[in-house]
């Protein structure tokens, strides 16, 4: 960089930033609920067209709402999905409080994901204009918004409530204020298992910085939930790694070799059925993935790169590839580079927007429908 992350954060107006975040956020935000209403009539043609609400409670938006209601036992009316351990309790604990004042389940998982939402863009935006250079921010934003998954960013799912923790902490963490790093950590590690690798990142980046000992004690606090996350399912079930058992049971996602995954999901990708494009999606993902930890790797970011790099590895590991485009959504340190590069060749991301939007678009039609969007 030409110049100091301190030196940028100080010429750019907070507020400014900040304006910019959240217009694109809302902006971003009436475009999907166009794309959900005049797209949906468009597309249900003659048919009964679903209520707008019911539209989002699809997936993983249905199964955190099960568990907001019922528990991780399930509907005891239904029979229970054996994947619900592998969901951490911040979700469905937001919901929990957030429905005593939205008594619709669906609505309450949208009101969530879009406040967690305001504060991620602005944080995302902070954080690109940290690291420079000026304008970097708003870029990082957008190219984020426009990602071919970023439904989820919308729906009732995990991560904006993630993001909304995972990008201040790391903001602090750039700052040097290890206690608020540390206790925003724990929040994002309440919400999914990828707060483990942001607190493993945490660590690496205290290192690489020569944090004060004294604060170094704030970094073991974002490990805190997920053990107690553990101890709270081998109370429930004798198994202390109930969680990832429940990726097992739930979506037959079991470690295997990275080729073995890759000729896996390949197959499933050069089939027929409705499966298919979105398994070439994954490849895809995992394309770009591997491409945002050899640029890590060879610019030296060692803290971004345990954050992405565990991340790619279990997706990777699997028996198969699945959600690999919807984590990248969690990948800031990706975001903050688009927005870099964007700001410095504005060609860059009018490219990508013109690739990315049509995709994005696409993707949220799907996921109204109720298919399976990543």
């Amino acid at each position: 960089m030409q110049t100091s992350p301190q030196e940028t954060a100080s010429r750019v107006p907070a507020r400014e930033s900040d304006g910019d975040a959240l217009l694109l956020w809302l902006g971003s935000r009436a475009g999907i609920v166009i794309a959900a209403t005049v797209g949906a009539s468009v597309l249900a043609g003659d048919k009964t067209l679903v209520p707008f609400l019911e539209r989002w409670q699809h997936w993983d938006a249905k199964l955190l709402v099960d568990i907001a209601k019922f528990g991780y036992g399930g509907d005891p009316a239904a029979n229970p999905d054996p994947g619900l351990p592998a969901f951490f309790p911040g979700m469905p604990l937001a919901l929990r409080l957030v429905h005593v004042i939205v008594p619709d389940w669906s609505l309450a998982g949208l009101f969530i994901s879009f406040v967690a939402g305001m504060v991620a863009m602005v944080a995302l935006a902070r954080l690109g204009d940290f690291e420079g250079p000026e304008g970097s921010g708003r870029r990082s934003v957008l190219a984020l918004l426009l990602w071919p998954t970023a439904v989820f960013l919308f729906a009732g799912y995990t991560e904006s409530l993630f993001l909304a923790f995972a990008i201040p902490a790391w903001l602090y963490a750039r700052r040097q204020n290890w206690m608020a790093a540390g206790l925003l950590a724990a929040g994002a590690s309440c919400v999914r298992i990828t707060g483990l690798f942001l607190a493993l990142a945490l660590i690496v980046e205290f290192v690489m910085r020569r944090g004060r000992a004294g604060k170094a004690a704030w970094l073991l606090v974002p490990f805190v939930p997920l053990v107690l996350y553990s101890a709270y399912q081998h109370s429930r079930t004798g198994d202390w790694l109930a969680w990832q058992h429940a990726q097992e049971a739930g979506w037959g996602r079991q470690m295997v070799w990275p080729w073995q995954s890759f000729w896996t999901t390949w197959q499933m990708a050069a089939g027929d059925g409705q499966f298919v494009w979105a398994f070439r999606m994954e490849i895809a993902g995992a394309l770009v993935g591997f491409a945002v930890v050899i640029w890590l790797l060879v610019a030296r970011r060692w803290s971004e790169l345990v954050y992405v790099g565990l991340q790619l590895g279990a997706l990777a590991f699997s028996a198969y590839y699945l959600s690999i485009p919807r984590s990248i959504l969690l990948w800031f340190p990706l975001w903050i580079m688009v927005g870099q590069v964007a700001r410095r060749h504005r060609a860059v991301l009018v490219l990508y927007a013109l690739i990315a939007g049509p995709l994005m678009v696409l993707n949220t039609m799907t996921f109204i429908s109720g298919a399976w969007a990543g």
